[in-house]
């Protein structure tokens, strides 16, 4: 494993809508939070931290639920032409919540979806751009109900703004909640994942905390010593350019090149560094590179005893 110094420089280049880049700085530009709710218990936490954020931001918080009409309800609403028991139920529950995350600045507002979710969520967060989408999750990989499985990972692939995803271990939000004091960034290297780091960056400058910035090589590397050291070595020039020499004046960025597996790695990373938010960039591809597949993000996100932010590259 190599830590290393600060990073040298290289202002940092705008990639995003909600990244903004002035002066060398960058900065997180978020208008909406979207908190998509399945009005399960794993999801309150979720809605704590879509609060937290719209607080941060000062942003406009939609809290929302996505669903398919029964057949019978699709017979009373296309047949009888009026508002099905399933919409009634769903607008009265969604309200509630909207209404229990209504408090300081922010005014939730309940915004209830016809259709599947990783089709209609992306769309209401295109809508109110830039957005930031937040999801909970149950443990074990999968999410519950109606962001179970694959159509959470449809979701995430189907939209490029950041998505927060919040495990079953992750801190609960309390008054004295302070955002991501400490960040862990692993990437691969590859232009999909760097994407991430003005997110990384951003994040670490606006909290002033620690920026640790990981990347997980195959194991194989090791078994030769010389050329590990020469990748390794390559690996780190490489990781300190993701960090613009100004980073220095606003965070403590820490630099890491290990081999293993990534998931392995990065989650004892988190167990063992106290991390507040993990954030990791994904392509549109099938899966990701070095042992990164989908389902091995998504154990991470089940797992992780923080937050998780995942920006589509």
């Amino acid at each position: 494993m190599a830590r290393a110094v600060p990073a040298c420089a290289g202002p940092a280049e705008r990639k995003s809508a909600t990244v903004d880049v002035e002066n060398d700085r960058s900065e997180v530009n978020v208008n909406t939070i979207v908190y998509a709710t399945d009005f399960y218990s794993c999801s309150e936490n979720a809605g704590d931290y879509a609060w937290l954020l719209a607080e941060y931001f000062s942003a406009a918080l939609l809290v929302t639920h996505a669903f398919l009409l029964t057949q019978a309800a699709m017979e009373v609403e296309h047949g009888l032409r009026k508002t099905s028991r399933q919409r009634e139920e769903l607008e009265v529950r969604l309200r509630q919540k909207s209404d229990a995350l209504t408090k300081g600045s922010v005014t939730a507002v309940p915004v209830l979806l016809e259709g599947n979710p990783n089709e209609v969520i992306p769309k209401l967060a295109d809508h109110h751009a830039p957005s930031m989408l937040v999801l909970g999750t149950h443990g074990g990989g999968i999410l519950e109900h109606e962001l179970m499985g694959s159509v959470a990972e449809k979701i995430l692939r189907s939209t490029f703004w950041p998505c927060l995803t919040i495990g079953p271990r992750a801190p609960r939000v309390t008054e004295s909640t302070r955002l991501f004091r400490h960040i862990l960034y692993a990437t691969d290297l590859t232009p999909a994942t760097t994407h991430a780091a003005m997110f990384a960056l951003s994040f670490s400058e606006q909290a002033g905390g620690t920026l640790d910035v990981l990347n997980v090589v195959p194991e194989i590397a090791e078994e030769d010593p010389a050329g590990w050291e020469q990748l390794r070595n390559q690996h780190v020039e490489e990781l300190e350019r993701l960090v613009p020499r100004q980073a220095r004046d606003f965070c403590s960025p820490n630099t890491y090149v290990e081999s293993g597996k990534a998931h392995q790695r990065i989650m004892r990373h988190l167990e063992e560094d106290s991390i507040d938010l993990l954030v990791l960039g994904i392509r549109r591809a099938p899966f990701l590179s070095l042992e990164m597949r989908t389902s091995s993000a998504f154990r991470i996100i089940a797992n992780a005893p923080c937050p998780v932010l995942t920006i589509m590259g």
